[in-house]
């Protein structure tokens, strides 16, 4: 008998299907990241080594053109029923409003839809139209992931601070450094809800409810899947999405529920594919990886075509991870040229193995689940 792996291990409990299903999750859509190239060579010029983070080096914004040609790609291969491959876009709904931030002296938050933050910027004429286009052509299906991508109450705390880094982010329209562009930086600040504390839980319930609402306004239905930033939470933000119409939980195997203010936390692998929590939330559990932004030495096409046989040797839908960084290529279009056509290989790849595979979306996934059970 076959040495088992642990990939092996974690698609084997819970729901099973006959169906070669394919699910492609995309984080962080709608968040500021690295606001535009002179944005990156100031970094730069300041030595803030933003070259050392893939997020910080790549991502930004979705353009026009990073939209028109990433759904290129998606309607180049089609599935067994006639339908393009479809992202869904796990989105933030708002990002900060600096000004606002700064005339308070760091103590008081104001955001914006992200909307708002596109027609401000002239990088990105006309790139909701071309998200309002890919979701009519069904292949660019937004979910929530969150109000906005960052802890409130820690960025404000280390602006207060006066943490060097953070305040030349700040002054250039961004956030999202990490320790490895600013090893300075000791506070985590990207994941929206790493608390336990009873009094965060609250202000999660606002920020939950704020987000989940302008979702509805913007893209006109309710988001029935969530996914957490940087996939942390806590157990007591659940009733809160159930009551804002979420059921389904998009993550990796292991949950990370977070020990106090941050202070830790406990891997609870037990987000297997298809289990129903104590909250009445079903998990649908990512178990296979397309990442080549973040992973530029390996062959992300062929590890994925191998986690993709595992999930389906386990009678498990192929829920593929791929973040929106691997999309954007307005900051450096080396990026895209090179990731692209990895994507397209990975589309063409999956229809020549399993001639019966079937594209949808994460919400879709978890109707097939609830409905068999």
């Amino acid at each position: 008998m076959p040495i088992l792996s642990r990939k092996d291990l974690y698609n084997i409990p819970g729901w099973h299907t006959r169906r070669h299903l394919i699910v492609i999750e995309s984080d962080d859509w709608g968040s500021i990241r690295m606001p535009s190239k002179e944005t990156y060579e100031a970094f730069m010029a300041k030595g803030i080594r933003v070259d050392n983070d893939p997020y910080c080096r790549y991502d930004n914004l979705a353009t026009a053109n990073d939209l028109s040609n990433l759904f290129e790609v998606l309607t180049s291969v089609k599935d067994s029923h006639g339908h393009p491959a479809v992202i869904t876009a796990n989105a933030v709904t708002s990002n900060p409003v600096f000004d606002k931030i700064r005339e308070s002296e760091f103590k008081q938050y104001h955001h914006e839809p992200f909307t708002e933050t596109l027609a401000r910027s002239p990088l990105h004429t006309n790139a909701f139209d071309m998200w309002q286009q890919g979701m009519a052509a069904g292949i660019f299906h937004p979910q929530l992931h969150g109000r906005e991508h960052l802890n409130v109450k820690k960025w404000l705390r280390t602006l207060q601070q006066g943490e060097p880094a953070t305040l030349t982010a700040f002054d250039l329209g961004t956030f999202g450094l990490t320790q490895n562009a600013a090893p300075s930086i000791k506070e985590y600040y990207m994941g929206a809800f790493n608390s336990n504390n009873d009094e965060d839980i609250n202000s999660y319930a606002d920020i939950i409810t704020e987000g989940a609402q302008l979702f509805t306004q913007l893209f006109g239905y309710t988001s029935t899947s969530f996914i957490a930033t940087t996939y942390e939470w806590s157990s007591k933000i659940e009733p809160i999405l159930t009551q804002n119409g979420v059921k389904y939980l998009q993550g990796t195997v292991c949950q990370k529920i977070p020990v106090g203010d941050d202070e830790g936390v406990i891997l609870s692998r037990r987000c297997f594919q298809g289990k129903r929590n104590r909250n009445g939330l079903t998990y649908l559990m990512r178990n296979c990886f397309f990442e080549p932004s973040t992973k530029p030495n390996s062959d992300q096409v062929a590890e994925c075509l191998h986690h993709i046989s595992l999930a389906f040797r386990w009678g498990k839908a192929a829920n593929i991870c791929s973040h929106r960084v691997n999309y954007i290529g307005s900051i450096d279009p080396k990026n895209t040229d090179r990731n692209l056509p990895m994507l397209r290989q990975l589309l063409q790849e999956i229809m020549k193995h399993w001639p019966d595979a079937e594209f949808i979306t994460s919400d879709q996934l978890g109707d097939i689940i609830t409905a068999k059970k």
